[in-house]
C-alpha cells in the first residue's frame, strides 16, 4: 500500500496549517484508499518521522513525500534529504521517495498565476467602486 505525506515547514500560529489540512481532506475525498498524512519540519507536529511511522504501522510499504514548498531550497535539499535517509535506515524494506517541491510544477505555477491575476482583477474592481 502506498501512502502520501504532505511535508511543510510549520509555524507558531496553529491557523497556518489550515490550508494544508484542507488539502489533506480533499485528497482523502478523491483517493479514499490512499492513506494521507501531514508532517512538519519545524515547530508543529507531527514531524516527518512520526507521520511516516504512523503510515508504516498502518500497512504502507511505500511512501511518497510531497514538499509543500515553492522551491527546492535548503529545507528540501538538505533537511528533507537527511530525514528520508534516517527513515530509510530505520525501515530498509520501505520505499520512501520525495517528489519535487510543489512550486517546481508548471501546473501549480499556472494555478498560482491564475490566482494572482484574479486578485489583481478584484483589486481593480474594488478601486472602481470607490
Amino acid at each position: 500500500m502506498r501512502g502520501l505525506i504532505l511535508f511543510a515547514h510549520g509555524a507558531r500560529d496553529p491557523r497556518w496549517s489550515e490550508p494544508l489540512d484542507r488539502l489533506r481532506e480533499r485528497l482523502v475525498e478523491v483517493a479514499p484508499a490512499t492513506p494521507v498524512a501531514v508532517a512538519y519540519l519545524d515547530i508543529m507536529e507531527p514531524d516527518l518521522p512520526a507521520a511516516a511511522e504512523r503510515l508504516i504501522a498502518a500497512g504502507c510499504d511505500a511512501l511518497c513525500i510531497v514538499p509543500i514548498f515553492l522551491g527546492q531550497g535548503g529545507h528540501v535539499r538538505r533537511d528533507l534529504a537527511a530525514l528520508i535517509a534516517g527513515l530509510l535506515a530505520r525501515h530498509p524494506g520501505i520505499e520512501i521517495r520525495a517528489a519535487p517541491a510543489v512550486g517546481e510544477d508548471n501546473g501549480v505555477l499556472d494555478a498560482l498565476a491564475v490566482y494572482c491575476l484574479a486578485a489583481l482583477e478584484r483589486q481593480g474592481a474594488a478601486s472602481a467602486t470607490r
